[in-house]
């Protein structure tokens, strides 16, 4: 047995002491009684690498007593670690990394800190301990090898000097709730490696990390890190690794790389860096990664001191800054090259020509370079990706000129003035390509360009002038974006495998062939736009339990909505405005449980109002302007309709009767909006983004996105009667209201005073009556107001948003005076009382007060009669009433002369 690989036995004692089983491919479970532990001499025992799952780190191993080294990582042991193996108190190293199912618990982990002494290397990587730091361990002077990383450790890391002069190792990588400053390291002291990355320490970087004299790897990247970085810093000779990226470090860079010659990694990316890159940075000669992305630097990219400067570069990553000028020449000539982006800067002129074939990924996007495509870029053959986007480029690309490129996965030229010309030659260019955006440039005529076919998953030729689109038999297509194009002729079929396919904004005709259905996997179909028509196929509404969005807007198709949902469909849009579809809303609709948006609006509906879509949860637009509905909108069917519910379009129909009152005091998603706490900033996700037309304002508005907070109610030009109700006030997060062109009557409510951040109203054209309001004053984000063609009298109220509206708003109510209307009020400018304030008057007229006053009055005047009648017509009390009458008469007159004065 001593003789087998990877078992060494004691040559005196024949015992065995020493098993290597690491990499040696084994599995299964290792029970307590297994006979691996019937080794009671074993001194090192490696089990790595292998695959133990369903094993849990058992009392077995507690049995080494003579254990020296115990490596068990990367074997998928899991459950809890047994707290024997705390007992192995000779125990110098101990490795149970990358068990991430595996778990000490508390007491077995504070065990094993006290009782293992002797520990020079300790490695639990991705064991879960869930505790704070244990104190204890900076204690051990043994120590060499410190790794806790991804343990879930929290608290504080001690603050206190650290004395581990042995120490070479510290990583507490992935520990997230564990915060702290940068640990104080005495002088005398051998650390090499030190990990903090994605933890929550913080502060600024103390001038004492230039102790760390034989530090080579330094990653803090991912923490909470600010400040400026010490000068210090270039007493860390041995460096070979300095990771500070996703922090909040501030400031200049400091001119600290001329001693640091042995580094090959630097990235400072995603801080707020801001001046130029030093010029040290020039005289890293063995250089390999140079990561200062997602800053604010500017200027221009210093050149290498000496002609080997930068000679081993081979990642440069300096996008997101503020770079300008045009691109360095020497990044043309490095020999090593890989990667190269300079992506989101300022960077001018041309693209120069590269010297090497090196090169795989070149970002070059969101700059404002100019002139064509440098030539040297169709031999970079071991090219896998090249983004150009959003620059100005132009020029005539050939299809052919890709031929070398036969590796190129990823290619984006949008948003550039590029056209291009297919040579016959086409089909057998990109083999191996997988995404190809050619969107916003000068593309024309017929797309023949027949490139991956079975690894194109993703091709966007929108915003072009193509005219003509051959389909290609792409069997990996997923995302295929043809919208806004000149394409004319019948509608192409998408592939079977497609997930995302829109030719909106085109010239298409004729009708949806019914073989659109076979494409399963679809997830969003936009049809929108187009001269499409014919009657719609039955199978679009359940052909595919993936499909999320149907557009069919602004066609010319007739007939009937589909009438068939599969239950259990992930429809979030439908859009069937602008079209000719007649008949009835489809009940099917109802399981459609995840709809969003419904848009039935420009057609030609005839059906009463379908309160059974109050019973979807998760419906926030309704849209059904310009149709035949008709009818009272009624009470609800069910408990709290329409919860989600906060666009609502039933403009140009037939309703009648009052406002549907239940239903508004249902609508809570216009009620107490936090925009604060919204999720996401549109409706929709990154594939498709819903859109909507709206009167607005009193203008028609496109919203080609959907805000999350964005409210408005539009009941207009319709045959609503009777009063506007109060409960409307406790809306208080709509945007717009508009009720015009009805037959309402009765005030304006006051509660609209509670609508703070409503932005237009318009009750024109109704029968309203009453005053305005003064309290609709504090509407302070009111922009257009329209109470034109109403009864409404008095006195318009003056201050905050009504300074700013004009006659339009009031005109066709003779009884308003004030600004800004030409007839002025005769009254003192004071507001009128309100009408909630006069109303409450008269609803609370009191009879028993009149009969009181009325009693008081008869017995006086019975009173007086008597007097009269006895005494013979008094000379006093005639002279009194003559007198009073006269007064009576003469105030009258004079009240006729100056007009109504109100007191």
């Amino acid at each position: 047995m001593c003789s087998w690989d990877g078992v060494s036995c004691d040559l005196v004692s024949g015992h065995v002491i020493e098993l290597d089983l690491s990499c040696s491919w084994l599995s299964g479970t290792i029970h307590s009684n297994s006979t691996l532990f019937r080794f009671p001499h074993l001194q090192r025992l490696n089990l790595a690498f292998n695959n133990f799952s369903g094993s849990s780190v058992s009392t077995g191993f507690g049995r080494f007593s003579s254990l020296t080294h115990l490596n068990l990582s990367n074997s998928l042991f899991l459950g809890l670690i047994s707290p024997e193996i705390s007992h192995l108190s000779n125990l110098v190293s101990l490795d149970l990394s990358w068990n991430d199912e595996a778990e000490f618990s508390l007491l077995g982990f504070d065990s094993l800190v006290q009782n293992l002494t002797k520990l020079q290397k300790l490695h639990l990587r991705g064991i879960s301990i869930s505790s704070v730091f244990p104190n204890s361990l900076l204690n051990r002077s043994s120590l060499i090898s410190l790794d806790l990383s991804e343990c879930g450790l929290y608290g504080i890391f001690p603050d206190k000097d650290i004395h581990l002069p042995k120490l070479e190792l510290l990583s507490l990588r992935g520990n997230s709730n564990l915060s702290g400053n940068f640990p104080r390291f005495s002088e005398n002291n051998s650390l090499v490696d030190l990990d903090l990355s994605f933890t929550n320490f913080s502060g600024e970087l103390p001038a004492s990390i230039g102790n760390l004299k034989s530090l080579q790897t330094l990653d803090l990247s991912n923490c909470q890190f600010s400040r400026s970085i010490p000068a210090s810093l270039e007493n860390l000779t041995q460096i070979t690794s300095l990771n500070l990226n996703g922090n909040h470090f501030s400031g200049k860079i400091p001119n600290v790389f001329y001693n640091l010659r042995n580094l090959i990694l630097l990235d400072l990316s995603k801080n707020n860096f801001s001046g130029q890159i030093p010029p040290s940075i020039g005289n890293l000669t063995n250089h390999l990664l140079l990561d200062f992305s997602d800053n604010q630097l500017e200027g221009a990219i210093p050149s290498p001191e000496n002609k080997n400067g930068f000679s081993s570069l081979s990642f440069v990553r300096l996008g997101y800054n503020l770079f300008n000028g045009t691109i360095p020449s020497w990044l043309y000539t490095l020999p090593s090259l890989l990667l190269l982006d300079l992506s989101h800067n300022k960077f001018t002129g041309h693209i120069g020509e590269f010297q090497f074939d090196s090169l795989e990924y070149i970002d070059l996007s969101m700059n404002e370079l100019h002139g064509s495509i440098p030539t040297s870029i169709f031999e970079l053959v071991n090219f896998s990706s090249l983004c150009l986007s959003s620059n100005n480029l132009s020029g005539v690309l050939e299809t052919s000129k890709f031929e070398k490129l036969i590796n190129l996965k990823d290619l984006d030229l949008s948003n550039n003035m590029l056209s291009l010309t297919m040579s016959v030659h086409s089909n057998s260019m990109l083999p191996n390509i997988q995404t190809l955006d050619l969107s916003h440039n000068n593309i024309s005529g017929m797309f023949l360009w027949n490139m991956g076919k079975d690894t194109l998953h993703r091709l966007n030729l929108s915003y072009n002038s193509i005219s003509g689109f051959e389909m290609k038999p792409w069997k990996s297509m997923k995302i295929l974006d043809l919208h806004s194009n000149l394409l004319q002729g019948p509608l192409p079929t998408p592939p079977k495998s497609s997930f995302f396919f829109s030719v909106s904004h085109n010239k298409l005709s004729g009708e949806i062939s019914p073989l659109i259905c076979k494409a399963s996997s679809i997830g969003v179909l936009d049809l929108s736009h187009n001269n499409l028509g014919g009657m719609l196929p039955h199978c679009l509404g359940n052909f595919s339990k993936d499909i999320s969005v149907l557009n069919l807007r602004r066609n010319q198709f007739h007939g009937i909505i589909p009438q068939t949902f599969l239950k259990g469909n992930s429809f979030r849009t439908l859009d069937f405005n602008s079209n000719q579809l007649e008949s009835l809303v489809p009940r099917s609709l109802i399981i459609c449980k995840e709809l969003e948006v419904l848009n039935l609006g420009n057609n030609k509906i005839n059906d009463t109002f379908p309160h059974w879509l109050g019973a979807l949860p998760k419906l926030q637009v309704l849209v059904l302007r310009s149709n035949q509905f008709h009818g009272h909108i009624g009470v609800p069917k069910i408990k709290s309709p329409f919860m989600s519910l906060r666009i609502i379009d039933l403009a140009h129909n037939d309703f009648e009767g009052d406002l549907p009152e239940m239903y508004l005091r249902s609508l809570q998603a216009t009620m107490n909006i936090d925009e604060g706490n919204m999720t996401g900033g549109y409706m929709g996700d990154n594939n498709y983004q819903d859109s909507v037309k709206l009167t607005i304002k009193g203008s028609e508005i496109e919203f080609v996105k959907i805000l999350n907070t964005f409210t408005t109610i539009d009941f207009s030009s319709n045959k609503f009667q009777g009063v506007i109700p109060e409960c409307i006030g406790n809306l208080n997060s709509l945007r717009g209201l508009n009720l015009s062109h009805n037959y309402l009557t009765g005030y304006i409510p006051l509660s609209f005073k509670n609508l703070k951040i409503l932005e237009s109203l318009d009750l024109s054209s109704n029968k309203l009556s009453g005053r305005i309001p003064q309290e609709l004053t504090s509407l302070t984000f009111l922009e257009v107001l329209n109470l034109s063609q109403n009864h409404l009298i008095g006195f318009i109220p003056q201050g905050n948003q009504f300074q700013t509206f004009g006659n339009d708003s009031y005109y066709g109510n003779p009884g308003l005076c004030g600004f800004p209307l030409s007839n002025r009020c005769t009254t003192d400018e004071i507001p009128y009382p309100s009408q909630e304030i006069e109303a409450k008057f008269e609803s609370g007229f009191d009879w028993k007060i009149t009969l009181m006053g009325y009693g008081c009055g008869l017995v006086i005047g019975l009173s007086l009669g008597c007097l009269i009648f006895v005494s013979g017509k008094p000379k006093w009390l005639v002279w009194i009433i003559d007198k009073n009458i006269h007064k009576i008469v003469r105030n009258k007159r004079s009240t006729r002369g100056r007009g109504a004065r109100i007191s």
